[in-house]
C-alpha cells in the first residue's frame, strides 16, 4: 500500500511560478513508465483477495451457515470504514456546493470518488466467492479459460472498433481471473510448483508483456500519467492481467524462500497492523494528500523564498507517509466502532440480499456520480441516499438475527 500512496502523491505537481501556486498533472517520461510495471501492485491485491476468500468460504461451509451469514460476516466489516468515508466525503462536497461552488463541488466529488472502483469490484468478487471456489474445486484451471478468453476478446474488440469505453468491460473478466488465481493458490497452485517451473512461468509472463507492448501496441506504462493518459490498469487490459500472473509467481517464490518466516516479531507485528489498516489507508490517503499539499502551498505563499524546498515532491511524499501513519490509525478507531456486532443466530436472507445489493449499488453510484447533496446534482444525492439505505439494511441484517 506504500507504493499506492507514493504513486498517488506523485500524480500531481505543486509548482510556484510567477508568484502563484500552480497544480498540474505529472508527466514523468518513459523511465517511470518502465518502473510502473514493477510498482503497480493492484493485480496482486485481487489475487490475495481470492486466497482470503477461499479460506473464508471453507470456514463458512464447515459451519453450515446460510449464504446470508457469509455476506454479513464479510460485508459488514466494510460498513464502518465506508460509512464514515461517505459521510465525511459527502459533507465536504455538500458544504462547498451550498457555500457557492456547486459546479466545482460536483465535478471534484466525482473525480475523488474514482478510487471506489476497487471496492465495487472487490464486493462483487466477495459475493461470488462461494461459487468461484466451488467452480475451481469442480473444474480446476479450466474455469479460468473463459475469463482469459473474455479479456482477450475485449482487447480485440477495442482495437478493432477504436472504442476505448469498451475496455471497461474487462472489469468483468480481468479481476475475476486474478481472484481465481488466488483461489488456485490456496488450493496448491503456484506454491506447489517447482522453482524451475516458477521461473519459466515468470519469464513467460515478462516476455508476454514485452510482446504486447512492443509488438501489439499496448500502452507502454502500467498506470496512466499526463504523458500517457491511456494505460493498462484502469480499465484493465491483457497486459495488466499478465502482470498479475507474474506477481502471483513471485509471491510463490517468496513463500518457497520462507521470507515471511524470517521476519522478526516486531516486523511481523507491523505487517499485521498494516494489513488491518489497508482499507482505511486506501480510503483516506488521497484526502490526506490534498491536506498536506494545501498546507505546503499555504506555507509557500507565506514564505515564497522557500518554494524550492516546500514544494519538492520528495518532501510531499515524506509528509504524506507521516500523515497516513499518524492519522489513519486514529480514523480506524472510529471506523471500528461503526462496524456492527453480529447478533445470535442467522441473518434473514431477503433482508441481507437487499441490504448487500443496495450497499454495492450505492458505492457504485458514488463512484459514478459523486456525493454532493445539492439541487444541482440530483444524481449525487441519489447515490448518497442509495448507499445509506443499503448500509442501514445491511447493518440491520447483521445485528437482527434469528436463532
Amino acid at each position: 500500500m506504500v507504493i499506492v500512496v507514493v504513486f498517488h502523491t506523485l500524480l500531481w505537481q505543486v509548482l510556484w511560478a510567477n508568484g502563484r501556486i500552480l497544480v498540474q498533472p505529472w508527466a514523468p517520461g518513459p523511465v517511470w513508465w518502465a518502473i510502473s510495471w514493477i510498482c503497480t501492485i493492484i493485480p496482486v491485491f485481487f489475487v490475495a483477495a481470492g486466497y482470503a476468500n477461499a479460506v473464508v468460504v471453507d470456514t463458512w461451509r464447515a459451519t453450515g451457515e446460510r449464504y446470508a451469514g457469509f455476506l454479513t460476516l464479510r460485508g459488514s466489516r466494510l460498513l464502518g470504514p465506508m460509512t464514515l468515508f461517505v459521510i465525511v466525503f459527502s459533507a465536504i462536497g455538500t458544504l462547498a456546493a451550498w457555500l457557492g461552488w456547486p459546479e466545482q463541488a460536483a465535478m471534484l466529488s466525482r473525480q475523488f470518488a474514482q478510487l471506489l472502483w476497487f471496492l465495487v469490484t472487490y464486493l462483487l468478487l466477495l459475493a461470488g466467492a462461494p461459487l468461484a471456489v466451488r467452480l475451481h474445486d469442480r473444474w480446476g484451471g479450466w474455469i479460468m479459460l473463459p475469463l482469459l478468453a473474455g479479456v482477450i476478446g475485449v482487447d480485440v474488440a477495442v482495437r478493432l472498433t477504436g472504442n476505448l469505453e469498451l475496455q471497461w468491460v474487462n472489469l468483468l473478466f480481468a479481476w475475476p481471473l486474478a481472484h481465481q488465481w488466488g483461489i488456485a493458490y490456496h488450493r496448491g497452485w503456484f506454491r506447489g510448483w517447482s522453482v524451475p517451473t516458477l521461473l519459466g512461468a515468470l519469464g513467460g509472463g515478462i516476455v508476454a508483456i514485452a510482446v504486447l507492448v512492443f509488438g501489439f501496441g499496448y500502452p507502454a506504462a502500467a498506470v496512466a500519467w499526463a504523458d500517457i493518459p491511456v494505460a493498462n490498469l484502469l480499465p484493465p487490459t491483457l497486459a495488466i492481467v499478465v502482470l498479475g500472473w507474474c506477481q502471483t509467481v513471485v509471491m510463490a517464490m517468496l513463500e518457497k524462500a520462507q521470507v515471511a518466516d524470517r521476519l522478526s516479531a516486531r516486523s511481523a507485528r507491523i505487517v499485521r497492523v498494516a494489513n488491518a489498516l489497508l482499507l482505511s489507508v486506501y480510503l483516506w490517503h488521497i484526502p490526506l494528500i490534498v491536506v498536506v499539499g494545501a498546507l505546503l502551498a499555504g506555507l509557500t505563499l507565506l514564505w515564497p523564498a522557500a518554494a524550492p524546498v516546500l514544494l519538492n515532491p520528495l518532501l510531499l511524499v515524506v509528509l504524506e507517509l507521516v500523515a497516513v501513519s499518524v492519522v489513519v490509525p486514529l480514523i480506524a478507531r472510529v471506523e471500528v466502532r461503526m462496524i456492527p456486532t453480529p447478533g445470535p443466530g442467522s441473518p434473514a436472507t431477503v433482508l441481507t440480499l437487499l441490504g448487500f445489493t443496495a450497499f454495492v449499488v450505492g458505492i457504485w453510484a458514488v463512484w459514478q456520480f459523486g456525493a454532493v447533496l445539492a439541487p444541482i446534482d440530483p444524481a449525487g444525492a441519489t447515490a448518497v441516499v442509495t448507499y445509506l439505505v443499503g448500509a442501514g439494511l445491511l447493518w440491520r441484517a447483521t445485528t437482527r438475527t434469528s436463532g
